[in-house]
């Protein structure tokens, strides 16, 4: 399933709503790191 533009709009919207724009980085960070690790885990198997 893939996202477009609109669909990744709404959800960074609702994002800001819900953690302000303070939080969001730190958010978007750790998000990615487990993305990452859950990617390298699925490799290893």
């Amino acid at each position: 399933m893939r996202l477009g533009l609109p669909e990744l709009l709404v959800i960074l919207t609702i994002l800001l709503l819900l953690f302000g724009a303070k939080r969001l980085p730190g958010l978007a960070k750790s998000l990615g790191k487990s993305a990452k690790e859950f990617k390298s885990a699925l490799e290893e198997e």
